[in-house]
């Protein structure tokens, strides 16, 4: 998954987006209500982790404008604000889910497997097509009971594709789920991936859609 953070305290953020990236997603982060604003609504990302403690908007306003444009965007508070009136209003104005500061990040990530679950045609944290297997609890994957070894990005790619069995998933797609916007992309980089899952997966697990993108099957 694509996460934006949005986040002002810089210590905070590069901590957060290291954590985050060491669970196998890609994070982008903005210290500001509006560059968050231009992002979602230029290169929308699957999850937003949004502050409210922000210098320029205030973030309940960052999140009243995001839910107008985009009414199914998950969309994680962050805040030092633990009033419960606080906390309702930020539910209120949309915030699919709220998590006071401080906080552990086992909770963190918790709360954003439920987030990716609504986004995917898994129900629970392992996901099984055919033979394979994948738990994103522990981030593994296995082939016949037989745990295999990827690398991160074959991890984040077989991730995207089994969570949208069935679903055709596009070049751009996948790239802005694997590669943050500090990563340089190689033009065949996606296609080599996608080889090297085929040879741990077998050739046909992963379709090609010719001319869109690449598309594992649904369950049968």
């Amino acid at each position: 998954m694509q996460i934006l953070l949005v986040e002002d305290d810089r210590p905070l953020a590069k901590a957060l987006q290291q954590a985050l990236q060491e669970q196998q997603h890609t994070v982008n982060a903005v210290g500001s209500g509006e560059a968050a604003l231009h992002i979602i609504n230029t290169e929308t990302p699957d999850i937003v982790i949004l502050d409210l403690g922000l210098p320029d908007i205030d973030g309940i306003e960052v999140l009243k404008k995001t839910r107008k444009k985009h009414p199914d965007l998950p969309i994680l508070v962050l805040t030092a604000r633990s009033d419960l009136d606080d906390r309702i209003i930020g539910l209120d104005s949309g915030a699919d889910d709220y998590l006071a500061k401080p906080f552990e990040m086992t909770e963190l990530f918790a709360r954003l497997r439920v987030l990716e679950r609504r986004l995917s045609t898994a129900n629970s944290t392992d996901i099984c097509i055919n033979n394979v297997t994948l738990n994103s609890n522990n981030n593994s994957v296995t082939l016949n009971n037989k745990e295999l070894e990827l690398s991160r990005k074959e991890y984040m790619l077989l991730k995207s594709l089994m969570e949208n069995a069935g679903r055709i998933q596009t070049r751009s797609t996948l790239e802005r789920r694997l590669y943050s916007w500090d990563e340089e992309v190689a033009s065949n980089a996606l296609e080599v991936h996608v080889h090297h899952l085929r040879k741990k997966l077998g050739s046909d697990f992963i379709k090609t859609v010719r001319g869109v993108g690449y598309k594992v099957e649904a369950r049968k």
